[in-house]
């Protein structure tokens, strides 16, 4: 776990940014086990073998998340946007998401990774 991860985290202004973001990052850690982080761009990184995971970025109205390597993965329609190769999922106040299905997404995605 990255000091420098905990840290921005902490540092957002919104209480549901830093759930969702929280959340998001427990995610990557279960589905990734090892996984490394850094803040990179000014924004969280997760790499798996020094290659890009996921990534989480914080606007002022959502919490984005992408996966990378995501081109081999069935994704509902609608759920998430981007090429094929990163897929984001943009998340506002109030909503949630299936942490189990998403680790196994991220999981699936970082298999050849």
């Amino acid at each position: 776990m990255s000091q420098e991860v905990v840290d921005y985290i902490e540092a957002l202004k919104e209480p549901w940014q830093n759930e969702l973001s929280t959340r998001l990052r427990e995610v990557v850690q279960q589905a990734l086990p090892g996984v490394s982080e850094r803040i990179q761009y000014k924004k969280p990184h997760f790499l798996k073998n020094g290659k890009y995971a996921a990534v989480i970025s914080v606007s002022k109205d959502a919490v984005s998340f992408t996966i990378f390597n995501a081109d081999g993965l069935d994704l509902p329609e609608g759920m998430f946007e981007g090429p094929a190769e990163r897929k984001t999922m943009r998340l506002r106040k109030g909503d949630s998401f299936d942490a189990g299905q998403l680790s196994v997404w991220l999981s699936k995605a970082a298999e050849t990774l």
